[in-house]
């Protein structure tokens, strides 16, 4: 460096430390999270993956999965692979923060799509109490955005990326895998972003920083004066139609995001050029707010929502009402007391079916067959897998105990499916028909799910009244009333308050819902679900149900192995 007054001049020549460290000096500290779901203030983590690079040189690695607190949803079960048994030795979130940041400290911190990974790490300091270190962040999205092109590859996934730059890793949504296959990505990126003049970690953090649009700017003024609170936000157009409906703890810190650099889905800022003014709906807690957003969405179906707006086309399994039943997929809604497996997507509706047709000698023909004529036999009658009814080899009252077994079945006893298809995928096996035996497995598998789904939802109808209550962050209780699987109140007790009067107010206002012993449609059931995943929270205690509560004792529960239960231990309501 030339001291001032050297020359003459009075100029300083920066060093090169004052304008970032060259990219080769820097380390990198790669993440990768699995998740139990999408919402950062709402889902907790299961897995946390890290490796941590210089110049190229993997320096160390880190991976733990981590036990969320709350059950693990069967769809990202099948995503990630990660089961609640997994872990459920593994240390909480508080445990493994303080290694994870004393691992990466000092590093910039990089993940592909940061804001999710970061917005989980973030949340997951806030309620530990740990302070965030505020670390450089590059997100690999961001990048190949700027540095691909379309035409060598289709999207900027994770895989995609992966298979352009030749990673030995494959992305497997498992987290450190995919952390090995984003360090590639990574090194693929900064080879390209060098020509563009990107020499150190500065650089590359500037390069990295997307620009808000001019309408995003433009219509920042939607966000002002919102409320710091749980509850749900509608993005409303000229005419006033709902275009967006969202929910979140803090509204008005998260309609803020959808006007900075962050929001990049073409689909919201396509939203945000037509919206003209926020809606906001207090709400007592998340769960309320979460009830709300479903009965918003399903009953407005606002254009830039997704999820949830067409309900009604969700399918159920029933068998037909005829001389000689089937089981079909329908999106009418059954009868009280109709045995029935939903609702569901069309696909695991479909995979039920084959279950229990492989199980039992039901017939899966859509002919229909009449007790006085007989009709053509099918390839499953000639090799014994029907009881051919078609050709009268069966009474129309011996055909009628298959059919009553396939009702249970729907409603309360899957063992003689599980037990028929088990012993078909040993059979299987056994003669090395691998991807045989993995179809059936997975048949079965839909089935054990559907059916454990619809009876816990019935269960939850039928117990009538409950009152639970989670603890509130900051003290105080997040209480809930539940009737017939439906959310009829909701409150929060201040912080070191009996919360018992609140509650009793709470019994007298709520609204009446009238009684049914089962699911009506599947709004219904969707709302239901969303309750039992609130209800099967540790931090959740019951205070008060009408009815007695339960499953059946040889339910689908049983055979999926989806509840566990610790004998002896019993927690009051407000322990």
């Amino acid at each position: 460096m030339i001291e001032s007054g050297a020359t003459g001049t009075g100029y300083e020549q920066p060093a090169l430390t004052d304008l970032g460290t060259p990219l080769s000096e820097v380390t990198f500290c790669v993440v990768d999270l699995e998740t139990t779901g999408l919402a950062a203030d709402a889902c907790g983590i299961t897995e946390i993956g890290a490796v941590k690079v210089k110049g190229g040189q993997v320096l160390g690695e880190y991976s733990t999965l981590v036990d969320p607190g709350e059950p693990i949803d069967p769809r990202v079960t099948r995503l990630t692979g990660i089961t609640d048994e997994m872990v459920a030795g593994a240390p909480a979130i508080g445990a493994v923060l303080p290694s994870f940041l004393e691992f990466a400290s000092g590093a910039t911190l990089v993940a592909h799509n940061a804001g999710f990974d970061v917005g989980f790490l973030r949340n997951a300091c806030e309620l530990t109490g740990t302070r965030w270190p505020r670390p450089p962040i590059v997100d690999t999205v961001v990048l190949a955005r700027k540095l691909t092109e379309k035409s060598e590859v289709p999207n900027r996934r994770l895989g995609s990326l992966a298979r352009l730059f030749g990673s030995p890793v494959t992305p497997n949504h498992r987290a450190l895998d995919d952390a090995r296959a984003t360090v590639t990505v990574l090194h693929g990126l900064i080879e390209r972003a060098t020509g563009h003049g990107v020499v150190t970690d500065t650089d590359l953090v500037e390069f990295c920083r997307a620009i808000p649009s001019e309408l995003q700017r433009r219509k920042r003024h939607l966000a002002e004066g919102l409320p710091h609170k749980p509850g749900v936000y509608i993005f409303r157009d000229a005419d006033d139609r709902a275009l967006y409906i969202g929910v979140s703890v803090d509204v008005a810190a998260r309609v803020r995001s959808y006007f900075s650099a962050g929001e990049q889905r073409r689909r919201l800022r396509d939203m945000i050029a037509s919206a003209e003014r926020v809606e906001v709906i207090e709400c007592a807690h998340r769960l309320e707010a979460g009830v709300a957003e479903l009965r918003l969405i399903s009953g407005g179906k606002p254009p830039y929502n997704r999820a949830g707006k067409n309900l009604e086309f969700r399918s159920w399994v029933r068998l037909t009402d005829e001389p000689y039943p089937r089981l079909q997929i329908s999106r009418k809604p059954p009868e009280p007391g109709e045995p029935r497996l939903g609702p569901a997507s069309g696909s695991q509706a479909q995979a039920a079916i084959a279950a229990i047709e492989a199980a039992l000698p039901i017939r899966s023909c859509r002919t229909r067959l009449s007790p006085k004529r007989t009709s053509a036999t099918c390839i499953l009658g000639e090799i014994g897998k029907c009881a051919e009814p078609c050709r009268h080899t069966v009474s129309v009252e011996e055909y009628a105990a298959i059919a009553a077994d396939a009702a249970r079945a729907l409603d309360s006893d899957p063992a003689p499916v599980a037990e028929a298809v088990a012993g078909r995928l040993a059979e299987l096996s056994e003669s090395e028909r691998f991807e045989a035996a993995a179809e059936r497995r997975d048949e079965l598998a839909a089935f054990l799910e559907l059916s454990a789904s619809t009876q816990r939802v019935r269960g939850l109808v039928a117990a009538g009244e409950i009152v639970a209550a989670g603890r509130a962050r900051g003290g105080g209780w997040e209480v809930a009333l539940i009737r017939h699987g439906t959310l009829a109140g909701a409150t929060r007790t201040p912080p070191r308050a009996d919360p018992m009067p609140h509650i009793e107010r709470l019994r007298a206002t709520a609204r009446s819902v009238e009684p049914v012993a089962d699911v009506v449609d599947a709004a219904h059931a969707a709302e239901a679900r969303l309750l039992l995943d609130w209800l099967s929270r540790d931090e959740v205690r019951l205070v008060d149900v009408d009815q007695p509560w339960a499953c059946p004792l040889d339910g689908a529960e049983r055979w999926t192995g989806a509840v566990t239960s610790e004998p002896g231990v019993r927690r009051g309501p407000f322990g």
